[in-house]
């Protein structure tokens, strides 16, 4: 199973099956990050540019959809030194509990977004592929066995924070008059 830096699991065996589209590539199959950040990696750029900035997976196609493909038909993104894929869901992928965010509030968010790879040494990501997990489910994943794929219910206290949360939320929605608010 993968493993962070400091030697906890990340809750997959391969972050490439979670992995979705690349961040970078545009719809017509060209690479975001080589024309908007050349200066991270000269070299990577360089070769974009004279390509007319082709994604370099996509580019290859051999699919119907044009991309770059191993025996099971999915694009090899492992192939590109700049992939990045962030779930944008707000929603754990383990348990499925949703994201509640109060309105200027400073407290702790429900859901965190967990890296499913890391580079080799251990200082870097190799590659940003992340999902959001719930805070418990996070701490799950990385503290015991606990994988990503798990069916898993939502854990009682998460389901208070969220309920707790939303009962807030309906109390500001609700008509409260002055003469009301005002009790001398």
């Amino acid at each position: 199973m993968e493993k962070t830096p400091q030697g906890t699991t990340v809750g997959v065996d391969d972050p490439y099956e979670h992995a979705g589209v690349c961040d970078h590539l545009t719809d017509d199959g060209r690479c975001r990050f080589a024309f908007e950040h050349p200066e991270q990696d000269r070299e990577f750029a360089r070769e974009r540019r004279a390509d007319d900035f082709a994604c370099p997976v996509v580019a290859v196609g051999t699919d119907s959809a044009g991309f770059a493909d191993d025996a099971d038909g999915d694009p090899e993104w492992a192939d590109c030194p700049h992939f990045r894929s962030r779930n944008r869901d707000r929603e754990c992928v383990r348990c499925g509990l949703a994201e509640r965010r109060m309105a200027h509030s400073d407290e702790r968010p429900l859901l965190e977004e967990h890296h499913l790879s890391y580079a080799g040494t251990g200082e870097n990501l190799s590659h940003e592929i992340t999902v959001y997990l719930c805070r418990w489910c996070h701490a799950k994943v990385h503290d015991s066995w606990a994988r990503i794929t798990d069916d898993a219910a939502p854990d009682p206290e998460a389901v208070a924070a969220a309920e707790q949360r939303r009962s807030r939320e309906q109390d500001e929605l609700g008509f409260e008059s002055a003469a009301d608010r005002y009790d001398p």
